[in-house]
């Protein structure tokens, strides 16, 4: 159910696309996914807490989704649908980014590979245009294939003449990754994980002043680290949290405490300084954290809003820094 008042989330400019977004999108990777009865890792897709996490983002403000054929072995892009269908008195307002050429179970970066996969996903979008598509975690390796004759970004410029893609960016994994692509000019937006964050500033040595120097428009993911900047360091270690793909040691929780100390004074979350630190360097347009629940979806968006004082800002940048808390690739 919509709010009587909704929270009202800023919105920017996606660099030179001239496409608005809501600050704060959501990211449709994880949601809807519960862990099964038997304590193993494995997860079932539950669909209706999915599509009622994406609306509980949009009923609280959200105007931007994070989407790709990849995510929940392409159902992601299917349950992003099936919310808008179910909205329809917002769902022109929303924009929607998806990524192509990572396939569940392959990658395939040539320029069938880049059709196939946006044929799909605009079957499973029920969509006739992609405003916002990335080409999706393609290796540093790849480079010259993606970009040479006969790779994706071929096709890709061919789907944008005939109008059916709107603009095209570069969604790496891995910093290390991003970079070069970020770095040729060829793309007008870019989604940049595991870079940038109150503890993590990797973004600031490549990516960035390349992002800057093309005019490219940048959405961070990963912003609250898997969790830990929504949950705080109490948090974390009373739920004995083992955290995606991050490396948390008890010096790192410490240092979270002290953000934290500074975000009580002022009477503001952790969560909406994490969430809006990331938005106010000037080549971020946006951020797309991943809620796993219709709850943390309407926080990520109160938390979107809330005013922060310049003062809290202030104190905050010192205790900036980046940490080595990503876990080595495996």
């Amino acid at each position: 159910m919509t709010p009587e008042h909704p929270p009202v989330i800023p919105r920017k400019t996606l660099g030179k696309t001239g496409i608005e977004v809501s600050t704060v999108g959501i990211g449709t990777a994880w949601i809807g996914l519960r862990a099964l009865a038997d304590g193993t890792t494995d997860r079932h897709l539950d669909e209706d807490l999915a599509v009622a996490t994406i609306h509980a983002a949009l009923d609280n403000g959200v105007r931007f989704v994070d989407t790709a054929q990849l995510y929940l072995r392409s159902m992601s892009e299917r349950l992003v649908a099936r919310a808008l269908r179910e909205r329809p008195e917002i769902a022109g307002e929303v924009v929607v980014e998806t990524k192509c050429c990572r396939f569940p179970d392959y990658s395939d970066y040539t320029a069938d590979g880049a059709k196939r996969s946006v044929e799909g996903s605009l079957e499973r979008l029920a969509a006739s245009r992609i405003e916002l598509l990335y080409i999706h975690d393609p290796p540093k390796e790849a480079l010259g294939q993606v970009m040479g004759k006969g790779g994706a970004l071929e096709a890709l410029r061919k789907y944008q003449a005939e109008g059916v893609v709107g603009h095209v960016g570069i969604a790496s994994n891995y910093p290390e990754d991003n970079a070069p692509f970020v770095e040729t000019g060829e793309f007008e937006m870019a989604v940049v994980p595991d870079a940038y964050s109150l503890l993590n500033q990797v973004a600031l040595a490549r990516i960035f002043p390349a992002a800057e120097r093309f005019g490219m428009g940048v959405v961070v993911a990963t912003p609250l680290e898997r969790g830990l900047l929504a949950l705080g360091a109490k948090g974390a270690r009373e739920r004995n949290a083992e955290f995606y793909a991050r490396v948390f040691t008890p010096e790192v929780l410490a240092h979270v405490e002290k953000m934290e100390a500074v975000c009580a004074r002022y009477g503001v979350s952790l969560l909406a300084v994490a969430l809006q630190y990331v938005v106010r360097h000037p080549v971020v347009t946006a951020t797309i954290p991943g809620p796993r629940s219709p709850e943390e979806a309407a926080a990520n968006a109160r938390a979107a809003a809330t005013p922060i004082p310049d003062a809290l800002w202030a104190e905050m940048e010192p205790l900036v820094r980046s940490w080595d808390i990503v876990a080595p690739r495996q």
